[in-house]
């Protein structure tokens, strides 16, 4: 079973270099969002396994956003990207229910799936 995948992140840019790159490592993008309330609409919608999920959001952030997914009955495995440092984020990474965080320039289908288990 190919996992499915919802992008969530507010630069259009991102967000087709993140398709293209897990398309081509075997993920099968189901949508994408440009902010933190679209992407909790998408997800009731489409129903992924996996959000790839940026941590700089207008409205919702990333942080927040992952929490709410977390009290779904079934919540998808939440991967927290930005293009700052994990240690410049360690502490709302310490209490985040997301599965991880990768570096948007470090992200590839092999990174996520280390995360989420696939």
């Amino acid at each position: 079973m190919v996992p499915t995948v919802l992008i969530v992140d507010d630069h259009d840019g991102f967000r087709s270099f993140a398709r293209t790159i897990l398309q081509a490592e075997g993920f099968e993008v189901v949508g994408d969002a440009g902010d933190g309330e679209s992407g909790l609409d998408a997800v009731a919608r489409l129903q992924p396994v996996i959000v790839v999920l940026d941590i700089h959001l207008p409205g919702l952030d990333g942080f927040e956003v992952a929490e709410q997914l977390a009290e779904l009955d079934q919540p998808p495995a939440v991967v927290l990207v930005s293009t700052r440092d994990a240690p410049s984020l360690r502490r709302r990474l310490a209490t985040t229910p997301a599965r991880g965080f990768i570096r948007k320039d470090e992200l590839s289908g092999a990174a996520v799936a280390a995360l989420v288990g696939e």
